[in-house]
Parts: structure tokens; C-alpha cells; sequence
């Protein structure tokens, strides 16, 4: 999502801000303002100011004309990646090689960040690239007064953070499979909030009356989301520790976090570059009944040769047909024998106009191909694929600016 918001600010200077901003702040802004519920997201993306201005009209539509709106910055380092051409982390060209396909670079701010925004008083902080734990330590580190360097505490509120930051996903929303892992009520899932101490601990819960399920068996899935190296979690605030986290089940949908803890935190900064990658032309079509499947493979078969003879054979692509070998390969789904699948081709390409054609061959299916198929779709993407640097601190002067009020 960060990529085509950058890709959306290139082509529009006024974008680059999460699309659904303006309708989610619709559904909150009247009951956060009522109430002096303070809001921190990161829906920024590419041009948090842009987002800022956004986030006012609503304001305005809404009744509220005195709201204020914090944009935190400074995540942008592509100036300074283009003059000081770091090492890519998983290797490859040097920066230099990449020249007009480098399109972004941003660093990972953390919520020392996100602070002064919140000091300013503004209901709305409003922010760029952000690490996602840092969106919940911030208000804790503003709330409690933890210093900079209390690395234990801000271990514990990473910990916090890292257990909150994928909405619904620590209450049911990513464990549900019927018969082994059931939740209840997943049409009207609650979304997770924390009950916070000043010493760190946390209880993790939903409001009453919400769908879903918090548990030991959820928040230790979530605790491992994305994890390398518990007794190492790298951020931007703090190297977190949850080697020694403890989950207590403190009630019907109320988890007792403890023990995450932390060190000094990292001298650099991950910062993530968009590269142009060129584009992928995509076309599905359906085939269903007795020998859906030989009928798909026929198909697969044609638009190989049909690859070869416009020129593309050679390219990046997944050929594939849903439901027999999409997910695991052709090895798990040798002898399956479905009523129906559907074929997917997607080719990575250097021109637009390729991409279109790789689409046009699929349809051409409908006519040309084996018997029966249908339902055909094309697409063409603009792809900006991600690699990563590792950036000095005294590269990011992150800032915040306050608008309205």
C-alpha cells in the first residue's frame, strides 16, 4: 500500500494518503472529538500533509472547524540515499545502478517521532512511515513520562504495540479454522485495546458484547507474527525482548501481558526504497465440469506458445490454475481432480503495452481455446518492488507541523 501511495503522489501531488482516510475518519472523528480521544495514524503514507488537509475538510463537514492536526515528517531520507548510496541489506546493485527506477526511500521513525505531536495537544497526529509498534508506544511515552532511554519499559510497550498493531488479528480475526481454532462471531469482530500500567504491564481485551475470541492461544500467534529473534526484535525506539513474555489469562477475553523487556536501541535506521520494477499483465479465465482441469492445463499450454510467439516467453511469470496448484505447487495437487478451476497468468513486464497484451491472449481464449472457458478478467500494474538500507540516525530529522485549530 506504501508503494502505490507513492506511485499516486508522483502522478498527483495532492495524493499519496491512504484512500479510505477521509471515510475513516467520518466513522471516528465525531466520537473521538466528543469524547478527547486523541487519534495517531500512519494512513499518511506518502504526503501526510496532504492527508492533514483531508482529515480538516472532514473536520469541517462534520461541525468541527477548531480541530487541530499534527503531521509528523522527516521520514523521507531519498536525498540522502542518492548522495551517500548505502548497501542494499540483501545485496545487489549499488544504489547508483538503480538511477531514475528509485522512486522513494523512507525510514522507519519510531515514537520518540510521534511524541512532540502528541505534546502539541492536537487531536489528530497524522504520520508518514512509521514502525507500527511505535504508533501505540508513543501515547504511552507521552502518558507516563518514560524517558528516552528506559529501555525495559519501551521493550514493554513495543510488546504492547506489536500485539495491538494488526487490528483485529489478535482477537480471532487470523486464527479462525473451523472445528480446530472456532470464533465466535467473526461478521461483528472486536477490534483489540490495551489497559495499560505505568510500569508497562498491560491486560489485552475487546469491549463486551464484540465478536471474536482473546486468549492465550491468539496473542501467543500474535506475539510471533514476523518475528526472527524474539530476545531481539529490532525497532526504531528500542531492541525489544520477548523471550521472557508471559500471557495470564486474567478473564473472558482479557490477557495479562508481562516480562517483554529491551536494550539500547539500534544506531541505525531501516529505511525501505521503492524501486520502478516495471509492470504485470494479468488474465484469468474459468473452466468448470468434467475435465475442467486437462482443459485449463490446454489452456496454460496455448498461452505458452502464444507467450513465445509475441515475444514474452522469456520473461518472469506464474502460470497457474487455481485450486489445483496456486498455493503449494503441482506436487500437492498431482491426482486432484476439481469441478472447476480457474487459470491465472501474470507476466512481468517492461512495457505497458506487453503487460496489455498478456491479458488480450487470455481473452482470446474465449474463441481460440480449449472449450467452455469463461469469466475473463485483464489487469495491468504498475509494480515498484521494495529493497532496504540501513541509514544513520543523523540522516532522519524527523518534525512536526500543526495545521488548523
Amino acid at each position: 500500500m506504501f508503494f502505490l501511495a507513492q506511485l499516486q503522489r508522483l502522478q498527483d501531488p495532492q495524493a499519496g494518503f491512504d484512500p479510505l482516510l477521509r471515510e475513516r475518519m467520518r466513522a471516528v472523528l465525531p466520537a473521538c472529538a466528543a469524547r478527547g480521544t486523541t487519534i495517531v495514524s500512519n494512513m499518511g503514507a506518502a504526503n501526510p500533509r496532504a492527508a492533514a488537509r483531508a482529515v480538516l475538510d472532514v473536520a469541517r463537514e462534520l461541525g468541527l472547524p477548531r480541530l487541530k492536526v499534527a503531521v509528523v515528517e522527516g521520514d523521507d531520507v531519498l536525498d540522502w540515499v542518492r548522495t551517500h548510496e548505502p548497501a542494499l541489506l540483501d545485496g545487489g546493485p549499488p544504489v547508483r545502478a538503480l538511477g531514475e527506477r528509485l522512486v522513494s526511500a523512507n525510514a522507519y521513525l519510531g515514537a520518540d517521532a510521534i511524541v512532540p505531536a502528541l505534546a502539541t495537544g492536537a487531536q489528530v497526529v497524522i504520520t508518514g512511515r512509521v514502525g507500527d509498534p511505535a504508533l501505540f508506544l508513543a501515547p504511552l511515552v507521552h502518558a507516563f513520562g518514560w524517558a528516552a532511554d528506559d529501555w525495559p519499559r519501551l521493550g514493554q510497550g513495543i510488546g504492547i504495540g506489536h500485539l495491538l498493531e494488526c487490528a483485529a488479528q489478535v482477537s480471532g480475526g487470523y486464527i479462525a479454522d473451523p472445528g480446530c481454532f472456532d470464533v465466535p462471531g467473526s461478521d461483528d469482530i472486536g477490534f483489540p485495546l490495551a489497559e495499560v500500567h505505568a510500569d508497562g504491564s498491560a491486560v489485552i481485551t475487546k469491549l463486551p458484547g464484540t465478536g471474536g475470541r482473546i486468549d492465550r492461544l491468539t496473542c501467543t500467534a500474535q506475539l510471533l507474527y514476523e518475528i526472527e529473534d524474539p530476545a531481539r526484535y529490532l525497532q526504531a525506539d528500542v531492541v525489544a525482548d520477548f523471550s521472557r513474555v508471559t500471557l495470564h489469562e486474567a478473564g473472558p477475553d482479557r490477557v495479562e501481558l508481562r516480562g517483554a523487556s529491551g536494550r539500547e536501541r539500534p544506531s541505525t535506521l531501516k529505511a525501505t526504497l521503492g524501486v520502478h520494477d516495471g509492470f504485470i499483465g494479468e488474465g484469468q479465465i474459468s473452466y468448470a465440469g468434467a475435465g475442467a482441469r486437462a482443459r485449463g492445463e490446454l489452456a496454460l499450454r496455448i498461452l505458452e506458445a502464444r507467450l513465445e510467439r509475441i515475444g514474452l516467453g522469456a520473461n518472469e511469470r506464474r502460470a497457474e490454475l487455481i485450486g489445483v496448484n496456486a498455493m503449494h505447487g503441482s506436487a500437492l495437487g498431482a491426482g486432484h481432480e476439481p469441478y472447476e478451476v480457474r487459470l491465472r497468468l501474470a507476466v512481468r513486464c517492461g512495457q505497458r503495452a506487453q503487460a496489455q497484451q498478456v491479458g488480450r491472449e487470455v481473452e482470446a481464449l474465449y474463441l481460440n481455446g480449449p472449450a467452455a472457458g469463461g469469466g475473463v478478467t485483464q489487469s495491468v500494474r504498475e509494480v515498484v518492488a521494495a529493497v532496504s538500507v540501513l541509514v544513520p540516525r543523523a540522516a532522519v530529522r524527523p518534525r512536526c507541523e500543526v495545521f488548523g485549530g
